[in-house]
């Protein structure tokens, strides 16, 4: 008797409606925001999108002051996940009135803004943070693969978004696809 799979949608509708259920029930960070059902699904969504947003930038951060040489190549990449988590808050969400973590420091040339900002260490990576490993091409790895998982956890989670939303999540993951291309490819490489 052959065996049958499931669909390529049955398993994308099984997933979202796990990722749904699991938003709806308060299983997220942000239990008591989640799980309040005077707060709109949008502003739900956009809380814990924010939140994921906030643990990408941290491993960013982790990431450049484990490897500084890699600091540079990780700036724009770090600067465009700020934006989109910018972009991800609502004005109304407490989250919203939090600035973007600033970048991670970069080699400045000589001046007084400028050394002070090197000197500046990153913000520490949060307590259940992975370690970076100790290995530049493994520590791209691991944060080309935290990209590829949250865009793929926002590609499902297209299917309970409200119109706006939909659309933005899905720029967000398209982005956070190009992030893990370019974090897996060699820098000056010709295709």
């Amino acid at each position: 008797m052959p065996t049958i799979l499931p669909s390529r949608r049955s398993l994308l509708a099984g997933a979202a409606g796990i990722a749904g259920a699991a938003l709806l029930s308060g299983c997220s960070d942000g239990g008591s925001l989640a799980a309040d059902p005077e707060i709109p699904l949008d502003r739900r969504m956009r809380e814990t999108a924010v939140r994921e947003s906030e643990r990408l930038l941290e491993r960013y951060d982790a990431t450049a002051a484990a490897h500084p040489a890699l600091a540079e190549r990780l700036a724009p990449l770090r600067a465009s996940v700020a934006a989109h988590r910018a972009a991800l808050a609502d004005e109304r969400s407490p989250t919203a009135s939090r600035s973007a973590a600033p970048p991670p420091p970069r080699p400045a040339s000589p001046s007084v803004s400028g050394s002070a900002a090197a000197a500046a260490p990153p913000a520490p990576p949060a307590p259940s943070a992975e370690p970076v490993s100790p290995m530049p091409a493994e520590a791209l790895t691991a944060l080309a693969d935290a990209e590829r998982s949250l865009a793929e956890a926002r590609t499902i989670s297209l299917a309970g978004a409200p119109g706006e939303l939909a659309r933005m999540l899905a720029s967000v993951a398209a982005c956070g696809h190009v992030h893990a291309y370019l974090l897996t490819s060699t820098p000056g490489a010709q295709s």
